[in-house]
């Protein structure tokens, strides 16, 4: 390797860093804010926020945003994602990815005429979540829903504890690089 090429790329990954660096740096300040905002959620265990390494993860529960066996955001859930709208719309340069998450317990026979199978409630809660984040004011370019059913547990589906824990909705906010 000639020494030019060598220096070309010690200064791209130096600088690469150091945008990686600002653009976490970032997030951990959008993550305190979203900490203040929902601190009682959070608090009481219903929501958790985590900083990942390209991305900031707000977790809810799935009983706080729906009824069981719905795609309707309920009252205390449009309370959550009312809070989060500030924090939203000021960060323009990130991404907002809803990601819906089932259990593994398949879809009652009163409900298959509607949700055949856990990706469809999963993929319908998460495009609920987007449709009422765009309501609000969020530019839709910036919104994708996901759902991905049962197939990507956190907890065993063994017990109760483990399904209700799989049964959530992740809001990603991604920082957008190629600006």
């Amino acid at each position: 390797m000639n020494l030019k090429f060598s220096v070309l790329l010690a200064s791209a990954v130096l600088m690469s860093g150091c945008v990686m660096q600002k653009t976490y740096d970032r997030d951990i300040g959008l993550e305190r804010q979203i900490n203040q905002q929902l601190l009682n959620e959070v608090k009481s265990d219903e929501v958790k926020i985590v900083q990942m390494r390209d991305r900031l993860r707000i977790t809810v529960k799935d009983e706080i945003f729906f009824p069981e066996g719905v795609a309707d955001i309920g009252k205390e859930g449009k309370s959550i994602l009312d809070k989060l709208v500030p924090s939203l719309k000021g960060v323009t340069d990130h991404r907002i990815e809803i990601e819906g998450y089932t259990d593994n317990v398949p879809i009652g026979d009163h409900l298959k005429h509607k949700y055949p199978s856990n990706w469809e409630l999963s993929s319908a809660r998460a495009a609920e979540v987007v449709k009422y984040l765009q309501h609000k004011g969020i530019d839709p370019s910036r919104l994708t829903a996901a759902g991905h059913g049962e197939y990507q547990p956190i907890e065993p589906n063994s017990s109760p504890t483990g399904r209700q824990a799989n049964r959530r909705t992740d809001i990603d906010l991604m920082p957008i690089l190629d600006q």
